[in-house]
């Protein structure tokens, strides 16, 4: 198979999976901060960090493989730009604070979801 439909095949179900993701965590914590968004940034860092090593480590896998987890599902499951969107929608309400909170913790939280992710297999492996 084409990388390009292995690529949009995993994009689209890796955007459905955000997307539900994103409602149920709104039912469940409110809207007023975008704890749907930070948690799929959240879990796709995690994830990415827990694939690339087990990929590359103890469960090698073809080019086609990777390239269909990472780049496609946790490409389409992850979301960036709405991160900056609802950074931005946070200042444009007046809560600098949140704002603040919210990138920090992002950027931060997400780095420690990727170390912690390769190092769940390293400890297994």
């Amino acid at each position: 198979m084409s990388s390009v439909l292995l690529v949009g095949l995993g994009g689209a179900l890796g955007s459905m999976a955000r997307y539900l993701m994103v409602l149920g965590v709104g039912r469940w914590l409110g809207t007023g901060f975008p704890w749907g968004t930070l948690s799929v940034n959240l879990i796709g860092c995690f994830l990415m960090g827990l694939l690339t090593a087990l990929f590359t480590g103890p469960l090698p896998v073809s080019a086609e493989t990777r390239l269909f987890f990472t780049t496609g599902i946790l490409g389409g499951f992850t979301t960036f730009s709405a991160f900056g969107l609802d950074a931005s929608g946070l200042l444009d309400k007046g809560d600098s604070g949140a704002a603040l909170l919210y990138l920090a913790g992002s950027v931060a939280l997400g780095y420690a979801g990727v170390r912690l992710g390769a190092a769940f297999i390293r400890l297994w492996s």
